[in-house]
């Protein structure tokens, strides 16, 4: 096949390097920085260039762009895009990219699905990417409802290709619901927990836990605010849930309850057991 790759930062490079390096397949790649491009080219994560003369040529193209410029690329090529060609995004939000993207598709004749690779590292930009960050991991697939099972199929046996080890299917809606919690959330901790004074002083004071908790907070913080306020509704309601909770285990503590802390820690723990 061939595959086009639009942007080419941590996500969309990472995703040139495994597709040479794990299939057969040609790999074209166009990014907006000439320097990022020339850089794919010199390496070999890209066999050559993607204008747009030759988007109607590849059965699949990935979407590797922030949350608005994907719109905005796809539905100013949608003219461009062959019958065949399968048109996959790669945001970390949903509603907001399939929604306008599908009528495109619909009404030019392309096919569309929303995607979300589920992997990532605390660095950004092409230097960052390599070709195994997907090996074991998820990549989320949000179909239309009338979409054709052979595309989805297509773009699920590509993607295990590339080294994911499952492919979640679900809506738009339900996959912004979750990501609120299990990545939006996470990001927004960590940003706010690294903030502490003592964490300026924390040398010598700190081991594993410190290390995991601040990890995220090393974000692009343009990309990140993109996406929180693309998901703001289900990301507000986690955060405010959040506090919710935080102020048990402080009520605890002001009130030197020893036995409702007790429960609360137990209860985490049971939460943890389930959810694992």
């Amino acid at each position: 096949m061939q595959i086009g790759i639009v942007g080419l930062g941590l996500i969309g490079g990472s995703l040139a390097k495994a597709a040479k390096k794990q299939t057969q397949h040609t790999v074209l790649g166009f990014d907006q920085d000439k320097r990022v491009l020339q850089n794919a080219l010199t390496t070999g994560a890209i066999d050559g260039t993607l204008p747009s003369s030759a988007l109607p040529d590849c059965q699949i193209v990935l979407v590797a762009l922030y949350p608005q410029a994907t719109v905005d690329y796809i539905l100013s090529h949608k003219t461009d895009f062959g019958p065949h060609t399968i048109v996959v995004d790669c945001c970390g939000v949903k509603e907001v990219v399939c929604s306008p993207c599908e009528a495109a598709a619909t009404e030019y004749g392309f096919t569309f699905i929303g995607g979300h690779p589920m992997a990532g590292i605390e660095h950004s930009g092409f230097a960052h990417s390599k070709a195994d960050l997907f090996v074991g991991a998820s990549m989320i697939l949000t179909p239309p409802v009338k979409s054709n099972p052979a595309a989805v199929k297509s773009v699920s046996d590509f993607c295990r290709e590339l080294g994911f080890e499952r492919i979640q299917l679900s809506t738009p809606t339900e996959h912004d619901r979750m990501i609120a919690l299990t990545s939006q959330l996470a990001h927004i901790l960590s940003s706010a927990y690294v903030k502490s004074p003592s964490a300026l002083t924390h040398a010598g004071f700190s081991a594993g836990s410190f290390k995991d908790m601040t990890r995220v907070a090393r974000l692009n913080e343009n990309m990140w605010t993109e996406l929180f306020f693309d998901n703001r509704p289900a990301l507000l309601s986690e955060i405010e849930g959040l506090i919710q909770r935080l102020e048990e285990y402080a009520a605890a503590l002001r009130q030197n309850d020893r036995e409702s802390m007790r429960l609360l820690l137990k209860e985490g723990r049971e939460r943890k057991e389930i959810v694992g």
